[in-house]
């Protein structure tokens, strides 16, 4: 939800500069949402080998 805030936020501002849109703001913005988007899938990642693992672990158990 954050981020939808966020994005809510931006585009404001973008509207509130009389209707130009800067090109390096949504690259920049794109950049900063890619570089979250790798640590959620990173984080999703290591939480399924680590179910994988305790499961494992406990079938040898």
């Amino acid at each position: 939800m954050s981020t939808q805030f966020n994005l809510n936020e931006n585009h404001t501002n973008l509207t509130e500069t009389h209707g130009k849109v800067k090109v390096t703001d949504l690259l920049n913005r794109l950049n900063e949402e890619k570089k979250i988007e790798k640590k959620r899938n990173l984080a999703l990642g290591v939480a399924a080998v680590s179910a994988v693992t305790v499961f494992g672990i406990i079938l040898t158990i």
